[in-house]
């Protein structure tokens, strides 16, 4: 009986045993970045991993860490892993044993004095081990403009996890996103910091919050446009944190500037705004008389400190959707 196991045991040495990963009811599969600073958690669509995606390199979506295919398991599916194969072993062993014991029993002659029998207790193990059952499907479904690979991430995805590519409007939309849901949680925030911290400490988080929106802003357009005129050529160093100078280049690459899709009144708000982004970059926020000459923001003093308001992010935010959306149209038709 025993050298039957001990044949069983050896037989499983080097034996491999697959636990399949189910799909979601979209048909995305779980990932998660291999890399120990990220552990990010996405979704790739099943078919596409296996028709678009490459065994030697795939990278993550949020920090473009790059690995082979085999290391991006997420940390439940190696556990469950793990735990099936336990199982599925712990099986055959049971069963095998109970197989062999039924057989010597069997085999035992009943007309003696006594019989020897043996018993091996507890039902019919697994020996095959059950699918990893996927998360919950994703908000944000995205597909690669680059390799039409499909995936699916929570908050933002700055990389094609099959050719790593980084779309700058992808980017720049999920930057503009951001930015609105940070200004649209700013009075949950101000009430839970009240009830935790004090009036004064909500007060200066809440502001700082407002306020980094704006350099938010400004620096994700930039990189927008930084992006979409390479094809151009290469553009003076931060031009693109200038409105006028920016307006310049791009009307000397697509024949239009920022007037083509804004109105004046458009155009100067947004000034003011890049004005303040300027002064609290490099001032603290407080007014000189390069802001007032620059802006033509008649609301203050020199000496002043601006104030960043929830109406100033929806106008930056509105603008520069406009503006991007229109540079995009006319690079894709040239």
């Amino acid at each position: 009986m025993f050298n039957d196991l001990e044949k069983e045991i050896k037989r499983l040495n080097g034996q491999s045993v697959s636990v399949p990963i189910e799909s979601d009811e979209k048909g995305y599969i779980d990932k998660e970045c291999p890399s120990a600073e990220c552990k990010f958690i996405f979704k790739v669509n099943k078919a596409d991993w296996a028709n678009i995606f490459k065994d030697e390199a795939v990278w993550c979506p949020f920090c473009r860490h790059e690995a082979p295919a085999k290391q991006w398991f997420t940390t439940e599916q190696v556990k469950h892993a793990k735990a099936e194969v336990f199982t599925v072993v712990k099986g055959i062993i049971h069963n095998t044993l109970k197989s062999r014991a039924e057989k010597f029993n069997r085999s035992q002659t009943r007309n003696g004095f006594f019989t020897i029998s043996i018993e091996v207790k507890g039902g019919v193990k697994r020996t095959y081990p059950i699918p990893v059952k996927a998360a919950e499907s994703m908000r944000l479904e995205i597909q690669c403009e680059k390799c039409q690979s499909r995936f699916a991430v929570i908050g933002s995805a700055y990389f094609c996890p099959a050719c790593g590519h980084n779309s700058v409007v992808r980017t720049f939309s999920d930057s503009l996103r951001k930015i609105t849901a940070k200004k649209d949680s700013i009075h949950i925030i101000r009430k839970t910091l009240i009830e935790s911290a004090g009036k004064d400490e909500a007060e200066l988080v809440c502001r700082s919050l407002l306020e980094s929106c704006i350099l938010d802003g400004v620096v994700a357009f930039q990189k927008y446009c930084e992006g979409l005129y390479n094809r151009f050529g290469e553009a003076p160093f931060n031009s693109f944190q200038r409105l006028d100078q920016g307006s310049s280049l791009w009307r000397s690459a697509i024949q239009k500037g920022y007037s083509a899709w804004l109105s004046d009144p458009e155009l100067a708000a947004l000034n003011i705004l890049y004005q303040k982004r300027h002064i609290l970059a490099h001032n603290e926020g407080i007014v000189d008389s390069r802001y007032l000459e620059k802006s033509g923001d008649v609301a203050y003093k020199e000496g002043q400190r601006i104030v960043v308001s929830e109406t100033d992010i929806d106008i930056l935010v509105s603008t520069l959707d406009k503006l991007s959306k229109g540079i995009k149209e006319m690079c894709d038709n040239i």
